[in-house]
């Protein structure tokens, strides 16, 4: 069972890091994970990593990908009204985004890590590595994966 959260609930779900992607991810995650973060009266973290190119030249700017967070945490922070769950966002810089998640979630203190899978094609995942696989194999807290809502 997970440690509680300051209002003393222990559910999986009572103050989970949930990682977006962007815009879309962002809604469809957001629409699966919080009527369920609602019902154990849980507040959120959702949290969107830019990932670094490590010396490389990155895919895109700093700056264009801090804009595509905040997009994202509009499209999570309406949906969380909506439910009335309380949302924190953060930003995060990593050359390793599974790792960066994690590191997020230690110092949060989080019940979880809560999101939905992408897709995405073997092959792709190969090359690119999957983040979801690294998640789960390398968490020190409970991993929480969700379908997304139909």
């Amino acid at each position: 069972m997970s440690e509680p959260n300051s209002s003393g609930n222990t559910s999986l779900l009572a103050h989970p890091v949930v990682p977006v992607a962007g815009v879309d991810d962002a809604e469809t995650t957001a629409r699966a994970a919080l009527p369920r973060i609602a019902a154990v009266g849980g507040e959120m973290l959702a949290l969107y990593v830019v990932e670094k190119a490590g010396g490389a030249p990155d895919k895109a700017s700093v700056e264009q990908r801090e804009e595509v967070a905040e997009e994202a945490f509009s499209v999570v922070r309406e949906l969380a009204a909506e439910a009335g769950v309380d949302v924190t966002t953060r930003v995060a810089y990593g050359t390793d985004v599974a790792g960066t998640i994690l590191d997020v979630a230690a110092d949060e203190d989080a019940s979880a890590v809560v999101f939905t899978p992408r897709g995405g094609s073997k092959w792709t995942k190969l090359l690119t590595g999957d983040v979801a696989s690294s998640l789960v194999e390398d968490a020190d807290r409970p991993v929480v994966v969700l379908p997304a809502s139909k």
